[in-house]
């Protein structure tokens, strides 16, 4: 699933892939404005098959947390 997202956010911010780790923060480390956190976030949800709850998602800022919140709603 990180390798998937990886390449979800490479199609919004123009980084390595290699240079994203768990611990990146979306805004801080990889350049991401609010639009395309929401943009990013409805591919994912296609791409994974799954409803993302946007208050449950709102305080998340690192690669690591959104992960861990999508590995929840894949195995429900």
């Amino acid at each position: 699933m990180f390798e998937k997202f990886k390449e979800i956010i490479c199609n919004y911010v123009e980084i390595d892939p290699e240079s994203i780790t768990e611990e990146s923060k979306f805004i801080e480390d990889l350049g991401f404005n609010s639009y395309d956190i929401m943009c990013m976030l409805g591919d994912a949800e296609a791409e994974f098959d799954i409803e993302i709850d946007q208050e449950k998602i709102a305080g998340m800022r690192t690669v690591g947390e959104v992960l861990e919140y999508f590995g929840g709603l894949v195995n429900e």
